[in-house]
């Protein structure tokens, strides 16, 4: 997992990805919690993520985080 910031009050978290022989174990959301406590530490007053929706269970239900209106244009 990477965790970004604007070097002031944003950060976004990146790639949280846990093995698939070590999922269900709670570490992805220790991760998630960890990312948490630092951003906070660092100042930040937001903490992003962007996800696809099967993975909605786990960043809101288990991890706490609310689902927000945003923009996306494709590339390909």
């Amino acid at each position: 997992m990477n965790v970004a910031w604007d070097g002031f009050v944003h950060a976004w978290i990146q790639d949280t990805m846990v093995s698939t022989t070590q999922r269900n174990r709670g570490i992805g959301t220790e991760l998630i919690r960890q990312a948490v406590s630092h951003a906070k530490s660092a100042g930040c007053e937001w903490l992003h993520v962007d996800f696809d929706e099967d993975l909605a269970p786990f960043y809101i239900d288990a991890c706490g985080f609310q689902g927000t209106q945003a923009g996306l244009i494709d590339l390909t």
